[in-house]
């Protein structure tokens, strides 16, 4: 039985070595490659250097024959700046109505509730072409020009389905007895929810904030069919770059997008930890 054991063990400590390994290989060879000197292959190691990093910040870099095109640091920087619009005003519209219909549904009694509790589901398992092509048509028949706007519409259809399931989770594990006790203590239903409700319930809206933030950064099929000419986002721009060869700048690229990613969500468990 011992030995028994220990190769259970041991099976089970290769598989997720095996297992994190296939996840996190690409990831580190993405950083790894985001500093090879190498502008034409960026699969072969030629040297560690930081030019892409200077181009993607603006800095002066010496181009060699062997480098093929660097596009403007400025479309990048246009990118960006539309992607954390969008990802900013996205996130605080989904996240007061998701957690407003989250406790309409959970405090409140009225018909079909269910029916509407699994119509908020219905944004997440949708594919994401069929929303982005329904989105478009949606657009174009209302003649609304495609913009910023437009890209901030589309994604609030589908977060604030992600905010709805995080936040609901955190009401569902209240203890609704606090608000009764509230009541019977004289505080008025504006502040039971400010001093009760609120206070226990914040974690989850922090981390359902935090989950639409990255989605709508991170998104590239809805806003690729519901973008205009001016409103490019950051993963469109990367996702042109790779329709015209793989460079090395994507590499840079994602490795900051991979850092700015880990500093969110280290910043959204520590909130969190706070909280509880």
């Amino acid at each position: 039985m011992r030995f028994l054991k220990r190769f259970k063990f041991n099976v089970l400590s290769i598989y997720g070595f095996f297992f994190f390994a296939f996840i996190y290989a690409p990831i580190l060879l993405i950083v790894m490659f985001s500093f090879n000197a190498n502008p034409v292959n960026m699969m072969i190691w030629d040297g560690f250097t930081l030019d892409w990093y200077r181009t993607i910040f603006g800095f002066s870099k010496k181009l060699t024959e062997s480098a093929l095109y660097l596009d403007s640091t400025n479309q990048l920087y246009d990118a960006v700046k539309n992607s954390l619009l969008i990802a900013s005003t996205t996130t605080m519209i989904a996240t007061v109505f998701g957690t407003a219909i989250a406790l309409a549904v959970a405090r409140f009694r009225f018909r079909l509730k269910g029916f509407y509790r699994a119509l908020m589901f219905l944004p997440m398992i949708m594919p994401d072409i069929i929303l982005g092509i329904a989105l478009l048509i949606f657009f174009v028949n209302v003649k609304i020009e495609l913009s910023v706007f437009t890209i901030v519409i589309g994604h609030c259809t589908f977060l604030i389905s992600y905010v709805f399931i995080v936040v609901s989770a955190r009401i569902a594990d209240m203890d609704e007895t606090l608000e009764e006790a509230s009541a019977d203590l004289g505080a008025n239903g504006w502040q039971t929810f400010y001093r009760v409700t609120m206070p226990v319930i914040l974690p989850g809206i922090v981390g359902g904030a935090l989950l639409a933030f990255i989605i709508s950064m991170d998104d590239l099929v809805i806003t690729y069919f519901i973008s205009g000419v001016d409103s490019t986002t950051l993963p469109v721009f990367i996702y042109g770059m790779l329709r015209r060869g793989i460079k090395p700048e994507i590499n840079a690229i994602a490795a900051i997008i991979l850092l700015s990613s880990m500093i969110i969500a280290t910043v959204g468990l520590y909130i969190r930890s706070r909280k509880n």
